[in-house]
């Protein structure tokens, strides 16, 4: 983070650094063991030093937990603390998560909240199916000619 970057928390400890610039670098989400493996050479050697930088990497609004896949990932939008409800779009087969915010969604359930009566604590939105790219993959597959796949028609 560069000095002139305003940030509403304090400096980050060396082990959420460590562990927010793991989980950066990770290409779908990861669990505090998997950090854990990545990290054990800058030091850190149980899993509650990770599970402490990752409840505070959350308190920031850094880090996100994937609750379906009891993981974690680095939020898409760490400066932008006013996109209130986060959605997870998640794929099913390759593992690869899109964050998204949706005011729409958020004032249907604080509506829904408000005239139940609920007082609604945390919300998490988690989509699962198959993203573009693997979707995509899956449609050329059928398209592809038997003959194509050096296979021979019967």
């Amino acid at each position: 983070m560069s000095p002139a970057t305003p940030t509403h928390h304090p400096e980050l400890t060396r082990h959420q650094s460590l562990v927010l610039g793991a989980l950066s670098r990770e290409e779908s989400p990861a669990s505090a063991y998997t950090l854990l493996a990545h990290l054990q050479a800058e030091g850190l050697r149980a899993p509650q030093q990770v599970y402490r930088a990752l409840d505070k990497l959350i308190e920031y609004g850094l880090v996100h937990r994937v609750e379906t896949m009891n993981s974690f990932v680095a939020c898409a939008h760490p400066h932008d603390h006013a996109h209130g409800l986060v959605v997870f779009a998640i794929c099913d087969q390759c593992g690869h998560v899109d964050e998204f915010a949706d005011s729409a969604i958020e004032r249907r359930l604080k509506g829904w909240s408000k005239d139940e009566g609920f007082q609604m604590s945390a919300a998490t939105v988690e989509l699962h199916g198959k993203c573009a790219r693997c979707h995509a993959g899956a449609a050329a597959e059928i398209e592809t000619p038997v003959e194509a796949q050096g296979v021979e028609a019967p």
